[in-house]
């Protein structure tokens, strides 16, 4: 990025690399540190915290780097001072070690991730979220707590919400008013599992659970909800409206985006003429794809008239998009915005405006675990807060690891009255308390603020 590259050259020519520790060592986390040290001078990854030794200690080692395992603090400090670069599996250690600038949180678990992300916080670290499923559960309570402690909360670049964010600023910088933010697709089906994304999952090196969770509607729910708590957009109804021009079959030709837009010209001429924020949403069977795009309406008679001398269209909805997201790739730039200009590339504005609720997969009986992200049980929607709030209905992020204690039919959104959760995990204590701060007093969820 512009300016950027410029300062981390800079950092790099006074031997003062920007200095990031990585939580988790998945495939996510080798990319990001593999860029970071073969195309990013200025910066270094010197330390990665993971659960298992062996994977955190492969990462440095596939990048022919030896490292040393570090279980305490003092060990930590002692491999940071000799320019060692360290292993250890307690996040905790990292927020209070003294020779880092920023920690990028990439596990893809909740509970986990929210006490790194929490320690990184106290610990007077900028943390960079790869996580949006923890962003969007207790993003908005963690950016309090980072503002709090003067420090950087920030989505990373790469990923839809932080690309899709660029255009919102750039947008907003030539007086182009941002009223969608959207997200193309190639595939929606709420009913995929594990089981059914082997072959994707082997292919491209993921979890199972991971990829059942691109598909089912579990990833694209975070990423809306990421983009619509940094814009304050909404959605117009649960799960978003995502128009699908493939008809459901993979080989129908893709539909140019600028033709998918005008899908949402109704909704959005009824939505704006109402005072709405704008919405977040998406589209099946658009190209350029995998990319995102933002519409937005120009107020201005002689700029709209520019707009369309420059092919942008007459109006009154301008696409701007982004043919491309190139996930870890674009991650070290975001490490530098926080870190060399206290820039976040994408932050909850405040409170959260919409989340991402849990809806059964199948019919779940009394007894059973909803056990990760993408799995056999659920799936995720996005929902407006409000709605949420006045139907009692549990978040994702927090039904991970509950137990259902009664029948629930296939495709009915889960309460709190329906699970139990496991006693005393940090992430109920997080949400609990962004609901008291940010839930207007008359809607605050007894049920939510139990929690702590």
């Amino acid at each position: 990025m512009i300016i950027v590259d410029k300062a981390l050259k800079r950092r790099e020519a006074e031997g003062r690399p920007v200095t990031v520790a990585l939580i988790g060592a998945g495939t996510q986390a080798k990319a990001i540190a593999r860029t970071i040290e073969t195309a990013t001078p200025g910066m270094r990854v010197v330390a990665v915290c993971n659960r298992t030794r062996a994977h955190g200690e492969a990462l440095f080692e596939e990048l022919g780097l030896e490292p040393v395992w570090c279980p305490d603090a003092q060990s930590l400090e002692r491999a940071f001072a000799s320019g060692q670069r360290v292993v250890t599996s307690d996040p905790l250690l990292l927020a209070q070690g003294s020779g880092i600038d920023a920690i990028i949180e990439a596990t893809g678990s909740m509970e986990y991730a929210a006490r790194a992300a929490l320690a990184a916080i106290e610990g007077g670290k900028h943390l960079i979220q790869v996580n949006a499923e923890l962003d969007g559960t207790v993003g908005p309570i963690l950016k309090k707590k980072a503002d709090l402690a003067n420090v950087v909360y920030t989505a990373g670049d790469g990923d839809q919400p932080g690309v899709m964010m660029n255009l919102v600023r750039f947008m907003k910088g030539i007086g182009v008013r941002p009223v969608l933010c959207g997200s193309i697709k190639g595939l929606y089906d709420p009913y995929r599992t594990p089981d059914t994304q082997i072959s994707f999952a082997e292919k491209w090196g993921l979890q199972p659970a991971m990829a059942a969770s691109f598909a089912d509607g579990t990833k694209i729910s975070f990423e809306q909800t990421v983009i619509a708590n940094g814009t304050g957009m909404k959605v117009a109804q649960r799960g978003m409206l995502g128009p699908d021009f493939s008809g459901g079959n993979p080989d129908t030709p893709l539909v140019p985006l600028e033709d998918v837009a005008k899908a949402f010209s109704p909704l959005l001429d009824a939505h704006l003429a109402a005072g709405g924020p704008g919405v977040v949403d998406y589209v099946i069977g658009a190209r350029p794809g995998p990319g995102v795009f933002v519409l937005g309406t120009m107020d201005d008679v002689k700029q709209r008239h520019f707009l369309n001398y420059y092919k942008m269209g007459p109006g009154p909805y301008y696409c701007f998009y982004t043919p491309f997201h190139l996930c870890h790739f674009e991650v070290p730039g975001s490490v530098a915005r926080a870190v060399l200009f206290g820039d976040a590339t994408l932050a909850p504005q405040d409170g959260p405006v919409v989340g991402v609720i849990a809806l059964a997969k199948k019919d779940l009986v009394p007894g059973e675990t909803i056990a990760e992200l993408g799995g056999f049980e659920v799936y995720g929607m996005i929902e407006n807060i409000e709605t949420i709030r006045a139907e009692k209905l549990i978040p994702l992020g927090l039904a991970i690891g509950s137990t259902v204690n009664r029948y629930v039919p296939r495709d009915r959104p889960l309460t709190f009255a329906d699970i139990d959760l496991p006693e005393g995990r940090t992430i109920d204590r997080l949400y609990a308390e962004q609901e008291r701060e940010f839930a207007p007093c008359e809607t605050i969820m007894e049920d939510a603020c139990d929690l702590s």
